[in-house]
């Protein structure tokens, strides 16, 4: 039979207080109830902890053994008792995140579920920011966390005093009118008229990427930041678009054809914060490890 670990509270309180009458003031019961939990001890056991004499009670050398165990499992429960308060007053607090539409519909907004679920003193405060103004929100201290977009070949490393946590790798998509002959190669779209991305996105990085790739300056037309305006514009057959997986993800507009060609290469979402001394706080690891959670169960069709 298993010994129960509560008997050995007894025996320890004994061990301390030096009797059975002693350890039973100690522990704020009666001498009898000291005694039969001594007793069921020894039958579990199968030894004798206590020598019985008529001046009192002393500990055999298999008692003084078992009370030795009782006091490092009584050690190391205050440990862990330690460690739980100390836990459970990091986690808890706001955590600010600038973020783009993309990352935060697929990578945020989920977070918010398995946040409430772990740590449900952890309040998420999202903010929709151009990269510029989400960057400058955390250099000021204004914001713990921001998600960036990168095509695969740029090299920005972070700055000093700052790190990046990699979230997510998801390849482009040429994206085309239903009119437009279906693409299999990138030669096939060479030629095309292609929807224009604001030159400071990663959509645009990656088509300066595609027309070096091709040897051949691309034709463009019209400017869109939004990708659903991109959407939009395609699907009004103003030309081509490239386009990330996250953002062709569900159903499409009407009059439009989503495109996986090879050697259009990946965008990566990085989620970026300070890196100093004293940062950043453990509930701010504790956002991006559910946001990298989140990320990587992300299906991208």
């Amino acid at each position: 039979m298993a010994t129960d670990p509560r008997r050995l509270g007894f025996l320890l309180a004994v061990h301390r207080a030096g009797g059975v009458l002693a350890a039973a003031d100690m522990l704020h019961v009666t001498p009898s109830a000291v005694s039969q939990q001594i007793a069921r001890l020894e039958a579990e056991e199968g030894i004798q902890v206590l020598d019985r004499g008529p001046r009192g009670v002393t500990l055999t050398p298999a008692g003084r053994i078992l009370a030795d165990a009782a006091e490092r499992i009584e050690a190391e429960m205050v440990e862990a008792r330690k460690a739980i308060v100390a836990m459970s007053e990091e986690m808890t607090g706001t955590v600010s995140v600038g973020s783009f539409q993309t990352a935060i519909r697929a990578v945020v907004g989920p977070t918010f579920a398995s946040l409430e679920t772990r740590y449900p003193g952890v309040e998420l405060d999202v903010q929709e920011l151009e990269p510029a103004d989400a960057l400058r929100l955390l250099r000021t201290g204004d914001l713990d966390v921001v998600l960036l977009e990168r095509d695969e070949d740029a090299d920005s490393p972070a700055p000093r005093g700052m790190r990046e946590v990699p979230l997510l790798d998801e390849p482009w998509r040429v994206v085309v009118p239903a009119t437009f002959p279906t693409p299999a190669r990138l030669d096939d779209v060479s030629d095309a008229v292609w929807l224009g991305p604001e030159p400071t996105t990663a959509a645009a990085r990656a088509l300066r990427r595609l027309s070096r790739t091709l040897g051949t300056t691309l034709r463009t037309r019209h400017s869109y930041y939004d990708f659903d305006v991109a959407l939009a514009l395609v699907a009004a057959g103003q030309g081509v678009a490239m386009l990330p997986a996250l953002a062709v993800q569900g159903e499409m507009p009407d009059g439009v054809t989503v495109v996986p060609l090879p050697g259009l290469g990946s965008r990566r979402l990085v989620a970026r914060h300070r890196a100093t001394r004293h940062e950043p706080r453990p509930v701010v690891n504790a956002v991006i490890d559910e946001m990298v959670a989140a990320a990587s169960a992300i299906e991208l069709g």
